[in-house]
């Protein structure tokens, strides 16, 4: 594996367009893993990319752990080792996701639906990573990406698009008011959910409040998880068991444990001790695993879906979680996210093949369609699972009986199920893990 180039300096670049001369191809704003990953494809593609962010280079290099897990489908992972960021993980941060099994009510009240790989063409569901393995990699990667700069630290103000151009004014603290502004053909917002770049672009977003929160964290078990996943849908909480590769070390079991409900039930639960919270876990899980414990830390999120009313115009593109941010249930959201980066580097490099303006408003029409068509049947179809499966009156329940058992004894069903999962039958999906 080629050695890293130094790492990049948290001040402002060499290049700045204060004479008009555009400082690169495209700038970023947001150095997420979304962001990162397409620094990164750019720069593989032959482009001159400029990463801008607010944290500074330490937390870019390396997150603390904040509890996600994030299902990978086979399609994200090969994305991710094209870009040389999946080989930059331990082999302790990788895990398999062998089957699913998804329970309506009580675990064990009712046959739950069972899902495997079979058929699929694919060994296995999918992938779990931690969160902040995927944003440690991501770095790593940009940073040794020729063509890709990092710029920490930076707290973005303007953001515009022109005629000609994009623009974006930035400094860095204790700079005294003074700031640079680099201008480019294209500027992308990858910044978040409530992405301030997306509003300065004048943008709006539809936003769902599901009034629920998630509390994520790593739980040790003592009877073996044999590669299952577990979705169990209650009547006032959601649990997902999630297996993670055993300890390195002590060798002891271990999954990712994500609970949704309520934010005031969300409130208590993460006011309990760690004895009390996994007492709880081990009993709506009907012991399954047999004892548990909490290892480390709780963290809790809030549940806000968003959509963007579009994902791209003159001179813009929205990418991750800036254009599309998911509930946590099916776990499409990064994996939208590589799918993003997929289609926007290939639209970018074909337009350019072309001879055509990387940053025209029909170049980047074509990455918008297809974004769209792509995330708007998952996005909505996720939205439908979650108000199904949250609202506990005696018709839904009656419903999703029928849909769950409905699914068993339907073959095809399964399959169209597992293609998603695997995301073979799409460029993305996933199961529940992270956001």
């Amino acid at each position: 594996m080629p050695s890293d180039p130094p790492t990049p300096r948290s001040h402002r670049p060499d290049t700045d367009s204060t004479d008009g001369t555009p400082a690169c191809d495209v700038l970023i704003v947001g150095a997420g893993p979304a962001g990162l990953s397409l620094a990164t494809a750019l720069g593989r593609a032959g482009f001159q990319a400029t990463v801008l962010d607010r944290q500074d280079e330490a937390a870019l290099a390396d997150p603390a752990p904040d509890g996600r897990e994030i299902a990978l489908t086979h399609p994200s992972a090969d994305l991710l080792r094209r870009l040389g960021s999946w080989q930059r993980l331990a082999r302790h941060e990788i895990g398999r996701i062998g089957a699913a099994q998804v329970h309506d009510g009580p675990v064990g009240q009712r046959p739950a639906l069972e899902l495997a790989a079979h058929g699929s063409g694919a060994g296995h569901l999918g992938w779990i990573v931690p969160n902040h393995a995927l944003r440690r990699t991501a770095w790593q990667a940009a940073r040794a990406t020729p063509g890709v700069r990092i710029v920490c630290g930076a707290q973005v103000g303007r953001v515009a698009t022109l005629a000609t151009h994009a623009e974006v004014d930035w400094r860095l603290p204790g700079d005294g008011g003074q700031g640079t502004r680099l201008r480019a053909p294209l500027v992308v917002a990858a910044d978040s959910r409530l992405s301030a770049t997306r509003r300065q672009l004048g943008i709006g977003a539809q936003m769902t409040d599901f009034g629920r929160s998630v509390i994520v964290c790593r739980m040790r078990h003592a009877q073996a998880h044999g590669g299952v996943a577990h979705e169990c849908f209650g009547y006032t909480r959601t649990l997902a068991v999630l297996p993670l590769p055993d300890d390195p070390l002590s060798r002891a079991h271990q999954c990712s444990v994500v609970v949704t409900t309520g934010t005031a039930d969300a409130a208590a639960l993460m006011a309990q001790g760690a004895a009390a919270f996994a007492a709880e876990v081990q009993a709506q899980f009907r012991h399954r695993l047999g004892d548990m414990q909490l290892l480390g830390e709780r963290h809790a999120y809030p549940l806000v879906a968003v959509y963007a009313h579009r994902f791209a115009g003159p001179r813009c593109a929205l990418l991750g979680d800036a254009a599309v941010g998911m509930h946590p249930v099916t776990a499409h959201g990064y994996n939208l996210g590589l799918a993003g980066v997929e289609t926007l580097t290939g639209v970018l490099a074909a337009a350019r093949a072309r001879g055509q303006d990387i940053g025209a408003a029909s170049v980047l029409a074509g990455y918008a369609r297809a974004h769209h068509r792509h995330a708007l049947p998952i996005y909505q179809g996720t939205n439908a699972i979650v108000r199904l499966y949250t609202d506990a009156r005696p018709l839904p329940r009656l419903l999703r009986q029928w849909v769950l058992q409905g699914a068993r004894r339907l073959p095809p069903l399964q399959a169209a199920i597992t293609r998603q999962l695997t995301g073979r039958g799409a460029p993305a999906g996933g199961l529940q893990g992270g956001r």
